[in-house]
């Protein structure tokens, strides 16, 4: 049986800034028993530290190397670079561990931490869980000796690494000469390497979202609010647009009509190109349940399978492990490609777009728009302790929607890994009713809480 987790979430360990759990003493002790846990072996171990632009990353950065150090790892700190890097990096370096510091899409005032194994994969529930065991304990008596302790250093090259990398993944051959592209790197971890990588392979590129100072970090800007990009992108007479999320692991797309392209779009878009290739394994990608019942029917037109998983890009990597899958995503705009990356990476997505633009030399709104989605909303509630799903006037109308919907149709209500927030979604033939039944829900949910339903991000 799985040891319950309390502090990591479907992605990592997530807070406000200086409150708990993201907290300076909580990063010194996360850096002392991940570091007991991953000093495997007699060699001298090493830990890659990587973090977004956000105010308290220097805060964090810190703590974590000083827990790291204590437990007797080196640290190399290689500053702010997106969360693939850092998975990419750690196994470069051939490193035991790799630490993003980052809270992805949400406001400065919060932070995450994120987690690598020395295969640049996410950590599993179990490891997670064993961390926080040891946590919980009197680490002093395990730390390093004082002629034992971990050294730092910084990576001065960390960032033309990535660049290279990235740049590998787009097809020897190909460049990106005469196409206008608009990228909003959300004033986060990208704003260097994502326009420099698009200018290389020849596109003119018109950067937003690039001048972080500490707290502008995905306000008004960036994947989760892409109507600035769609509008930049129109002013410009831009060809395509991409936005990505603070930490980059995400991408929303968008055509030169100014016409937004969701994670969806894009996972049949690589998987029809890959599949006419011959170069998707498994017949199948993985997409969680998130993923519109349209893409579903899209790949079941070509032969192919929608292997679903719960909400998480780390479950989708799971998933394609399992199945030995290469392509997987969400809808939010994680893509995972694993010829290339071991987790979710918007750059490399929208490069694998650009290829089929280029190679087509269609404008984007005819090559992007792949299927035609059913029609689906999704809101969010928010709400402070407890469970309000579990009170029984929540529970009787969550029955009667189902019934509603039918087998024309789906439901699903959840809560959110990353925020006190349930996420209620609906989606089938008749729009009417989707509408109707996800309005209703959310003010029972509301009622049950106290609290007003919020519009999901």
């Amino acid at each position: 049986m799985t040891t319950k987790r309390r502090l990591f979430g479907t992605d990592g360990i997530r807070g406000t800034a200086n409150t708990e759990p993201m907290t300076a003493a909580l990063a010194l002790q996360l850096g002392q028993a991940a570091g007991l846990i991953f000093k495997r072996g007699a060699h001298r171990h090493r830990v890659v530290i990587g973090k977004d632009t956000r105010l308290s990353g220097y805060m964090i950065e810190p703590a974590l190397t000083a827990g790291f150090i204590g437990a007797g790892m080196d640290v190399v700190l290689v500053g702010p670079l997106p969360t693939p890097a850092i998975a990419m990096l750690t196994r470069s370096l051939r490193a035991d561990l790799g630490v993003m510091i980052s809270a992805s899409h949400n406001p400065y005032e919060d932070n995450g931490i994120k987690l690598f194994g020395p295969d640049g994969y996410k950590l599993s529930d179990e490891t997670e869980a064993g961390i926080e065991a040891l946590m919980e304990g009197d680490l002093t008596p395990q730390l390093a000796a004082p002629s034992r302790l971990g050294r730092a250093s910084r990576l001065e090259d960390a960032a033309g690494r990535y660049i290279e990398a990235a740049k590998a993944s787009f097809p020897r051959g190909l460049r990106l000469e005469g196409l206008r592209i608009v990228v909003d790197c959300a004033h986060g971890a990208a704003y260097r390497v994502a326009p420099t990588v698009l200018w290389e392979l020849g596109a003119e590129v018109i950067p937003v979202g690039v001048a972080p100072d500490g707290f502008n970090i995905n306000r008004g800007c960036g994947s989760t609010v892409p109507e600035m990009m769609c509008t930049e992108v129109k002013r410009q007479g831009a060809h395509l647009g991409l936005a990505l999320d603070g930490d980059a692991d995400r991408v929303i797309l968008s055509d030169e009509q100014g016409t937004i392209i969701d994670g969806d779009q894009v996972l049949a878009l690589i998987a029809g190109s890959w599949g006419e290739a011959g170069r998707l394994t498994g017949d199948a990608i993985a997409a969680t349940v998130m993923s519109n019942m349209g893409l579903e029917r899209f790949l079941a037109g070509r032969g192919l399978r929608l292997e679903r998983t719960q909400v998480g890009d780390r479950y989708v990597m799971e998933r394609m492990r399992e199945k030995r899958l290469n392509l997987g995503g969400e809808q939010s705009g994680h893509m995972i490609m694993s010829d290339y990356a071991t987790t979710g990476d918007g750059l490399l997505a929208a490069l694998q777009v650009l290829a089929v633009l280029v190679q087509s030399g269609r404008p984007a709104s005819e090559v992007m728009r792949v299927f035609t989605p059913f029609p689906q909303k999704l809101k969010s509630v928010r709400f402070r302790g407890g469970s309000p799903l579990a009170q029984p006037r929540v529970a009787q109308a969550i029955a009667a929607a189902e019934l509603q919907l039918g087998r024309s149709g789906r439901l699903l209500i959840r809560k959110s890994g990353t925020e006190p927030v349930i996420r209620v979604m609906a989606e089938g033939e008749d729009e009417v009713l989707v509408t109707k039944l996800v309005d209703g829900l959310c003010d029972e949910i509301a009622a049950a809480v106290e609290e007003p339903a919020q519009a999901a991000d």
